[in-house]
């Protein structure tokens, strides 16, 4: 299991963001500008089609991030499965697509295949910062105040009523139904999944006993494919409960969490401040970004259900123009006209100035490194 649990802050999140520079030498001429879409010479020799897959929760992003990228290059063709995160990894390792999107980082199995399959290193990046919202159906009612500790209880099924005592303490002003609560969570292996039970490992104690995977551990509740799938069974249930990007919650209600003192509702902005009490993961090659979230902060503002996605690559391809192509679309991804692009489709948080200074150098690596 992925240590997860590190609190020290290592970034600090700001809102500004600066354009970043792309190119690298094999770049220079005719191909595209500082990031991935503005040519240097007014228009972009770039060509080919580059293959993707993985998270769902990207999956607005990367519609923004194709239309934004293929604009600007109209002779490449971009496509992302949104398969899920595992399955996204999977294809990526076993070279089936020369990029992936993932909720998790690479696990230290995933990692040694995936060097492997690459010839060397594994580019590994923050391109998505996202709330994960605790979405509900119930009538009448909007949001609620829930603890760690009910959250992990109700999605565990040991409160299984909406006007379970427990609910009810912290929402006294809500008049609760008197109707059987209905957890639904993800039946393919997620990244979401993962991001949601670590939260609840953190923050919850003995009232989540479960390991933290990829792979819900829970049996007995409905179970839906993917992001919209479960939105979709959240959405045609009465008193059923979930989780999911909230890019996607819609109008489904949604839980203010327990942080500290404080019941927090979801926001790019406080799923981003996670990041400033968080830090890298030690020892993961030079390329590598794998962020350790400290799930239970309680840092005022803070909303600690959160995804940190990820864009993977390999440092070098057999087929050097698969490297050109997936090193100039990264590129577009990190860049401030990327990130911008994601928060307006998908209500994303755009990473930081100081993130992309440090990133940048690994995005160039891609299709140049050894």
């Amino acid at each position: 299991m992925r240590n997860m649990r590190a609190k020290t802050a290592a970034i600090a999140v700001v809102s500004a963001l600066a354009l970043v520079t792309a190119c690298s030498s094999e770049n220079e001429s005719g191909d595209t500008g500082g990031n991935g879409s503005e040519p240097t010479d007014g228009g972009s020799s770039l060509s080919g089609t580059l293959a993707g897959a993985g998270a769902s929760s990207q999956e607005a992003a990367q519609q923004a991030w194709m239309a934004g990228f293929q604009s600007a290059n109209p002779d490449v063709t971009v496509s992302y499965d949104a398969a899920g995160s595992g399955a996204g990894r999977e294809q990526f390792i076993a070279g089936g697509v020369a990029f992936a999107g993932s909720d998790a980082y690479l696990d230290d199995e995933e990692l040694t295949a995936a060097t492997e399959q690459c010839g060397g290193d594994v580019v590994e990046v923050p391109v998505y910062v996202s709330p994960i919202a605790v979405i509900f159906n119930l009538p009448g009612v909007d949001s609620l105040n829930l603890s760690p500790s009910t959250i992990a209880q109700i999605f565990n099924q040991q409160i299984t009523n909406w006007n379970d005592e427990a609910i009810a303490a912290d929402n006294p002003d809500v008049e609760l139904p008197d109707l059987a609560i209905t957890p639904v969570n993800r039946s393919d292996e997620s990244g979401t999944t993962e991001n949601f039970a670590d939260y609840l490992s953190q923050t919850a104690g003995d009232d989540w006993p479960h390991e933290v995977s990829g792979e819900w551990p829970v049996g007995g509740g409905e179970a839906a494919q993917g992001t919209s799938g479960v939105v979709a069974a959240v959405t045609g249930g009465e008193g059923t409960i979930g989780y999911a990007d909230a890019s996607q919650a819609g109008d489904l209600g949604t839980v203010n969490v327990g942080v500290g003192e404080e019941f927090v509702p979801y926001s790019p902005e406080a799923a981003a401040a996670v990041l400033g009490v968080s830090e890298r993961v030690a020892d993961r090659g030079e390329h590598d970004f794998a962020f350790d979230l400290a799930r239970d902060t309680t840092e005022a503002g803070t909303y600690p259900i959160v995804l940190l996605s990820y864009g993977l690559a390999c440092g070098s391809y057999d087929d050097a123009a698969q490297g050109e192509l997936a090193r100039a679309y990264l590129s577009y991804i990190v860049s401030e006209e990327g990130q911008a692009a994601a928060a307006e489709a998908a209500g994303s948080a755009p990473i930081s100035d100081e993130l992309r200074q440090q990133i940048q150098p690994a995005v160039d690596a891609i299709g140049n490194a050894g």
